[in-house]
C-alpha cells in the first residue's frame, strides 16, 4: 500500500525548499512582492512537485535497472498513480496561479507547465535537457514577477536558469560518474552565477535607493539618524554579496570534490548541493531586489533543505 512517505519521496518534498525562492526572487526584482506572492510560491511549488512525479513515471523503466530503490520500479507507488499524481498537481499548479494572478500569471504557468512536461517526456535524455530544465526555472522567476515590470526580473531569471543548466549538466552523470573537464565547467559556471546575484543591476539598484529614501529622515536623531540609516544601507548594499558567496562556497565545494573524484557518489552529492544551495542564491537575488531581510529568510531555507535531505533524497 501507497503511503505518504512514498509519494513524498517521489515528489523529492523536501527539494521543494528550493522552489518559493524563485517566485519571490522575480517579485523582488520586479516590484511585485504582494500579498499574492506565497499563493504563486505554491503554485509553483505543485508544479515542481508535478514535474518530479512525471520524471519517475517517464524513468520507471531505467530506474528499473538503475536505480530500483526509487518508489515505482520497487513496487511502493504505481506507474498509474504517478502519473495521475504529475497530472493533477499539474492542473492545481496552474490553476492556483490563475486564480490568484489573472491572465499574466496563467500566461506564464501553462508555458511552464508544458516546459516541465516536454523535459521529462522529450528532452531530458537529449543534448536540448539542460537548456530546458533551464527554461523552467526562468519561467519560474518570471512567475513571481508577472504582476509588476518583468523585463526587471529578466536578470535573475536568466541568473537561476544558469544555476539550473550546471546542476541539471551535473545530473546526468549521477549514475555513470563524470570525467574532470564536466565539473570544471560546472564549476566556472557556479562563480559566474555568484557574481551575477552579487552585482546590482540598474534597475535594482534604483529600486533599492527608492526603499531607502521612502524610510525619510529620523526625527529628532540628526547625525546619529543619518549614520543608522548609513550603516543600514551599507548592510543593504553587501547582503547579496555575502549571501551569493555563502551560494557558491558550499555548491562551489561540491563540484571541487568532484573534479578530484568524479565517482557517481560525488556527483549525486554536487547535484544534491546544488538544489538544496539554491535557496541562498535566490536570498541573493531577493535581497539586490530591494527586499533585504526576505532575502535572508529565503536563504535560511538551504540549511533546512540540506538536514532534510538526509531524510528523503532530492535527487
Amino acid at each position: 500500500m501507497t503511503t505518504l512517505a512514498d509519494l513524498a519521496e517521489l515528489v523529492r518534498a523536501p527539494a521543494a525548499l528550493s522552489v518559493p525562492g524563485d517566485v519571490i526572487a522575480g517579485a523582488a526584482a520586479a516590484g511585485a512582492l504582494s500579498p499574492r506572492t506565497p499563493a504563486l510560491a505554491g503554485a509553483s511549488v505543485l508544479l515542481y512537485w508535478a514535474g518530479m512525479a512525471a520524471n519517475d513515471w517517464s524513468d520507471r523503466h531505467l530506474d528499473a535497472e538503475e536505480r530500483p530503490e526509487r518508489p515505482i520500479p520497487s513496487g511502493r507507488v504505481t506507474p498509474a498513480a504517478a502519473v495521475g499524481l504529475a497530472a493533477g498537481l499539474t492542473a492545481a499548479g496552474v490553476g492556483l496561479a490563475a486564480a490568484v494572478g489573472g491572465r499574466r500569471a496563467a500566461a506564464l504557468a501553462v508555458p511552464l507547465a508544458a516546459t516541465i512536461w516536454g523535459y521529462d517526456l522529450l528532452a531530458k535524455n537529449t543534448a536540448a535537457g539542460p537548456a530546458v530544465m533551464a527554461a523552467c526555472r526562468g519561467l519560474d522567476v518570471l512567475l513571481g514577477a508577472s504582476g509588476g515590470r518583468m523585463a526587471r526580473a529578466l536578470p535573475a531569471a536568466a541568473t537561476v536558469a544558469a544555476h539550473t543548466w550546471t546542476v541539471t549538466a551535473l545530473s546526468r552523470r549521477e549514475v555513470s560518474g563524470a570525467d574532470a573537464t564536466l565539473p570544471m565547467r560546472t564549476l566556472a559556471g557556479t562563480a559566474l552565477v555568484a557574481v551575477s546575484a552579487a552585482v546590482a543591476v540598474p534597475g535594482t539598484r534604483r529600486a533599492a535607493a527608492l526603499v531607502a529614501d521612502q524610510a525619510g529622515p529620523i526625527d529628532g536623531l540628526g547625525t546619529a539618524g543619518e549614520a543608522r540609516r548609513s550603516r543600514s544601507a551599507t548592510i543593504a548594499a553587501a547582503l547579496p554579496a555575502v549571501l551569493a558567496g555563502w551560494y557558491a562556497a558550499r555548491y562551489g565545494a561540491a563540484q571541487a570534490a568532484v573534479v578530484r573524484d568524479p565517482s557517481a557518489g560525488r556527483v549525486r552529492a554536487a547535484v544534491g548541493a546544488g538544489i538544496t544551495g539554491l535557496p541562498a542564491l535566490q536570498g541573493a537575488l531577493t535581497a539586490r531586489g530591494g527586499a533585504g531581510l526576505l532575502g535572508v529568510a529565503v536563504a535560511a531555507a538551504a540549511p533546512l533543505g540540506r538536514r532534510l535531505a538526509r531524510k528523503v533524497s532530492p535527487t
